[in-house]
C-alpha cells in the first residue's frame, strides 16, 4: 500500500500532521524541481531525513565539524565502494570513529535542515510506502545518513522549520538598525540587545498569522511556536473541569512526548502554587514550588526540576483558557525576555475568543436551517 501525490496538492505540512496522527511506519520519497529527499517514519515519528538539496552530506557534516580526521573519512569512502548499502557514518560507527550519542546528537541538527529545505519546496511528486523502513535504492541520494534511535515529533519540526523561516528574514542591521563593525565582538550588550530584538521580530512575524486563524487549536499551534523561540521546553494544557489536560509541547526528551502530554491530567486545584496563577490569570516566572501536583508533572516530563520556569495563562472571556509552561531545563541557560511573548498571547486570547463565537454562531445557523 503506498500515498502518491503531488507537493502542489498536498503540503509537506499536511503529510506530516496525516502520518503523525496516524502513527504510521514507512518511508515518504520526495522529488522535485529543488531535489530529491527521503523521510522514514517510526510509529509516526521521524527517525530519518536526508536530501541532496543541503550542500553536504551528513559524514561530510562529520568531517567538517572536526569530529573525524580526514584519514578516517576517506579509508570509511573506500570501504564504502565495497559496501554500498553502508553509510558513511554507519561505516565510521563500526570504526568506532564516533560514539553513538554524537551521531544522535548531530544527526537531530541535521534532520532539523533538511525537513526546514524541504518545506520551501513548491513542486515535486511524493509517495508514501507504507511499513517500508528500507531506504535502499528508493531515490538517488549520494549517503542515507544514519537513523535515529528516538524518533523526532513531526510537530516540533514543522514548529522548529517555521521558527527558523521567521529567522531568515531578520538580519543584524535590520534588528539593531546598525551594522556590525569589523572586528566587533558578538558577546555582551549587543548580543542581549539582539535576543530582545528577536523576540520582538517574532512577535511582529506571527502577529500576521494571527488575523487570520481557522481554529483555536491553530492558534495554540502558534503560541507553542513563538515560545519555541525562547525556552528549551514547553508544555500547553487545556484548563477545564478544575484540571489542567496536556495538549502540546516541544523540546521534551521522553518516549513519544506528544502522546504522553496527551495523557497528562493533574488536578490543579490541589496546588496552592498552580491554582493561584490560574485564579490571578498573571504570568509567574521564578522558582517552581514543590507540591503533589508539581512534582507528579515534572515525573511525568522526565524528572528533572528547573531553576526557574515561566507560566502563562491564557485567558478567554474573562476565565483561563489554557495555560503554557516553559522552561530551560536542558541547559539551565538563563530565561530570556519575555515581553513579546506576553503581548502575544494577549493578542492570542482575543483571538481564541473570536474563533469560538465564530464556532458557535456556526452552530446556531446550522440548527436554523433545521
Amino acid at each position: 500500500m503506498s500515498l502518491v501525490g503531488r507537493l502542489e496538492d498536498l503540503s509537506l505540512s499536511d503529510m506530516f500532521q496525516i502520518l503523525s496522527v496516524g502513527r504510521k511506519t514507512g518511508t515518504l520519497i520526495l522529488k522535485g524541481s529543488s531535489g530529491n529527499a527521503l523521510i522514514v517514519f517510526k510509529n509516526g515519528l521521524v527517525v530519518r531525513a536526508e536530501t541532496d538539496n543541503l550542500d553536504r552530506t551528513l559524514g561530510e557534516d562529520l568531517l567538517s565539524a572536526g569530529m573525524v580526521k580526514n584519514t578516517i573519512f576517506y579509508l570509511a569512502s573506500e570501504v564504502r565502494k565495497n559496501l554500498p548499502t553502508k553509510s558513511i557514518p554507519e561505516i565510521l560507527y563500526e570504526f568506532g570513529s564516533l560514539s553513538k550519542d554524537s551521531l544522535e546528537k548531530i544527526t537531530k541538527k541535521r534532520v532539523e535542515r533538511v525537513v526546514y529545505k524541504l518545506l520551501q519546496w513548491q513542486d515535486g511528486d511524493f509517495q508514501f510506502e507504507l511499513d517500508d523502513l528500507n531506504p535502499q535504492g528508493k531515490v538517488n541520494l549520494s549517503d542515507l545518513g544514519w537513523e535515529l534511535s528516538k524518533g523526532i515529533s513531526p510537530e516540533y519540526l514543522l514548529m522548529e522549520g517555521a521558527r527558523v523561516y521567521d529567522e531568515s528574514f531578520v538580519s543584524v542591521s535590520e534588528i539593531t538598525g546598525d551594522k556590525k563593525e569589523e572586528g566587533e565582538s558578538d558577546e555582551g550588550w549587543e548580543s542581549h540587545h539582539l535576543t530582545e530584538r528577536r523576540d520582538i521580530s517574532a512577535l511582529r512575524a506571527l502577529t500576521q498569522e494571527l488575523r487570520f486563524p481557522e481554529s483555536a487549536s491553530e492558534i495554540t499551534l502558534l503560541i507553542l511556536r513563538f515560545a519555541s523561540d525562547i525556552f528549551e521546553r514547553g508544555i500547553l494544557f487545556m484548563v477545564e473541569n478544575k484540571k489542567m489536560v496536556g495538549s502540546g509541547q516541544f523540546g521534551l526528551d521522553i518516549e513519544r512526548p506528544d502522546d504522553k502530554i496527551r495523557e497528562i491530567m493533574l488536578p490543579f486545584e490541589e496546588s496552592s502554587f498552580l491554582k493561584k496563577i490560574v485564579m490571578e490569570k498573571r504570568p509567574y516566572k521564578g522558582s517552581m514550588e514543590k507540591d503533589n501536583v508539581t512534582e507528579a508533572l515534572m515525573k511525568e516530563i522526565g524528572g528533572g526540576w528547573p531553576h526557574e520556569a515561566v507560566l502563562f495563562p491564557i485567558v478567554t472571556e474573562g476565565n483561563v483558557f489554557a495555560l503554557l509552561y516553559c522552561d530551560n531545563l536542558t541547559t539551565g541557560e538563563k530565561m530570556r525576555e519575555t515581553e513579546g511573548l506576553e503581548i502575544f498571547i494577549d493578542q492570542a486570547g482575543l483571538a481564541i475568543e473570536k474563533s469560538l463565537l465564530h464556532g458557535k454562531l456556526q452552530e446556531m445557523e446550522k440548527k436554523t436551517k433545521l
